[in-house]
C-alpha cells in the first residue's frame, strides 16, 4: 500500500519508449543514431572554433554556449531514446536517475531560453546603438549573462523537478515516453486537483514567457531602428545578423510552447513524443547548420580550423 500511495526513492519507473513501433524500430535508430552522431559532430565543432580563437565578438562567445547547452541537452536525452528503440520491453530508470534526467533536461532548456534572450540584446545593442557597441557589450558582461543564464535556469528546474517528485504516484510506473519528460511524469499523479500543474506553469512562465517577452521587446526596437535607415543596403545587412537568432527561436520556441504550456487533460503520449523526437533530435542538429551557413565569423573560423 504505501509503494502505490507515494513516492519512494527506492522505486523504479518503466519508460515504454516506442513499444508500439515494431517493425520500423531498426529504421527510426539508424535514423537517430545518424542524426545524433551529425549533431554532436556539429556542436563540438563549433565549441572548439569559438574556443580556439584568441579573441571573438560577444555574439560569437553566446553561439559557444549555446553549442556547449545543445551538446548536454542531446547526450541527457538522446542515448536512452536509442535505448528505448532497442529494448522491446522497455527500459528501466529508477526515482533518482529520472528525477536528475527531468532536472538537467529543464535546465539546459531554461538557460537556452536566457541564453536567447541575451542573444537578442546582443542584436539590439548592435543595431539601435552600433556607437555604444564596445563600451556596452564587454567581456564582463558576457560572462555574467551567461552565468545568469545557466543559473536561472538550474535554478528553476530545481523547484520544478522537486514539486513534481513530491507528488504521489498511485498509478502504473510505466511512463509512456523515451525519457522522463514533465508532462509525461505528471500524468502519472494519482491526484484529481490542477495543483499539480501549478509549478509547471509557473516554470513556464519564467522560462519561456519572460524571455520571449525580452525578445519581442528587443525585436520591436530592432524593427523601429530599422525603419529609420536611409540605406536598403544597410537593412537588408542588419537584418540578416538577427535571421539566424530569429529561426532558432522561434524553432525552440514553437515546440516547447506547444509541449508545456497547455492543461493536463491535453496530454496525448504518441503526440507528444513525436514533437519531442524533433525538439530533441532534429532542433540540435538545425542550430549548428542555420549558424554556420549564415555567419560568416563562423564559417571563416571553422575554414581556419579544418585547414589546421
Amino acid at each position: 500500500e504505501r509503494n502505490n500511495n507515494s513516492s519512494d526513492s527506492t522505486m523504479e519507473f518503466l519508460l515504454l519508449g516506442f513499444s508500439e513501433l515494431l517493425c520500423l524500430r531498426v529504421l527510426f535508430f539508424l535514423i537517430f543514431l545518424i542524426v545524433h552522431l551529425a549533431t554532436l559532430v556539429g556542436n563540438v565543432m563549433i565549441f572548439m572554433a569559438v574556443s580556439m580563437e584568441p579573441s571573438h565578438s560577444p555574439m560569437l562567445s553566446f553561439l559557444c554556449q549555446l553549442s556547449l547547452i545543445e551538446l548536454c541537452y542531446t547526450l541527457v536525452v538522446v542515448p536512452r531514446a536509442l535505448l528505448s528503440l532497442v529494448v522491446v520491453e522497455g527500459s528501466r530508470i529508477s526515482f533518482i536517475g529520472c528525477a536528475t534526467q527531468m532536472h538537467l533536461f529543464v535546465a539546459l532548456g531554461g538557460a537556452e531560453c536566457f541564453l536567447l534572450a541575451a542573444m537578442s540584446y546582443d542584436r539590439y545593442v548592435a543595431i539601435c546603438h552600433p556607437l555604444h557597441y564596445p563600451a556596452v557589450m564587454h567581456e564582463g558582461l558576457c560572462l555574467r549573462l551567461s552565468v545568469s543564464c545557466c543559473l536561472g535556469g538550474f535554478a528553476v528546474a530545481l523547484g520544478l523537478t522537486v514539486s513534481v517528485f513530491r507528488l504521489p504516484f498511485c498509478r502504473s510506473r510505466c511512463i509512456d515516453h523515451f525519457f522522463c519528460d514533465v508532462p509525461a511524469v505528471l500524468h502519472l499523479a494519482c491526484t484529481r486537483s490542477y495543483a499539480p500543474e501549478l509549478p509547471l506553469l509557473a516554470a513556464s512562465v519564467l522560462l519561456l514567457l519572460l524571455p520571449f517577452l525580452l525578445i519581442l521587446t528587443s525585436y520591436i526596437c530592432i524593427a523601429a531602428a530599422l525603419l529609420h535607415f536611409t540605406s536598403a543596403v544597410g537593412r537588408g545587412k542588419a537584418f540578416s545578423t538577427c535571421v539566424s537568432h530569429l529561426t532558432i527561436t522561434l524553432l525552440h520556441y514553437g515546440c516547447a510552447t506547444f509541449i508545456y504550456i497547455r492543461p493536463k487533460s491535453n496530454y496525448r503520449p504518441a503526440r507528444d513524443k513525436m514533437v519531442s523526437l524533433v525538439y530533441t533530435n532534429i532542433t540540435p542538429l538545425l542550430y549548428p547548420l542555420i549558424y554556420s551557413l549564415r555567419n560568416k565569423e563562423i564559417r571563416e573560423i571553422l575554414r581556419k580550423m579544418m585547414m589546421r
